[in-house]
């Protein structure tokens, strides 16, 4: 079994200016782990939201955050070990071909 993998969905309740159209940062986070559980079903996985305007005290979440808000990248952004893996609109291939190179294996259904 793989290590659980972590997904930090990086965002505003106000959408990005350049995404008008887009879903908002936490209906993607919603989305996400909808999707990863289902193609993933049973391997251990946490998605979670992160307001860049009020990151948690936890300072590697605070730290993205401020990242994310001072070099402007169009929110959401998907974070993973520390890594941003998408930005704006996210492309779920592009997540689960990541989800697979950290050792996850798609469920048959």
């Amino acid at each position: 079994m793989v290590n659980e993998a972590k997904l930090y969905v990086y965002g505003s309740t106000t959408i990005c200016a350049s995404c008008v159209g887009a879903p908002s940062s936490k209906e993607t986070e919603e989305w996400l782990r909808a999707a990863i559980g289902r193609k993933f079903s049973g391997q251990p996985f946490v998605v979670e939201y992160v307001d860049i305007f009020n990151p948690p005290n936890e300072v590697a979440l605070a730290d993205m955050a401020n990242k994310i808000v001072d070099e402007d990248y169009m929110y959401p952004v998907i974070v993973v070990d520390g890594e941003i893996i998408a930005e704006g609109n996210p492309r779920l291939k592009d997540i689960y071909q990541v989800m697979e190179d950290r050792g996850y294996l798609a469920t048959m259904y």
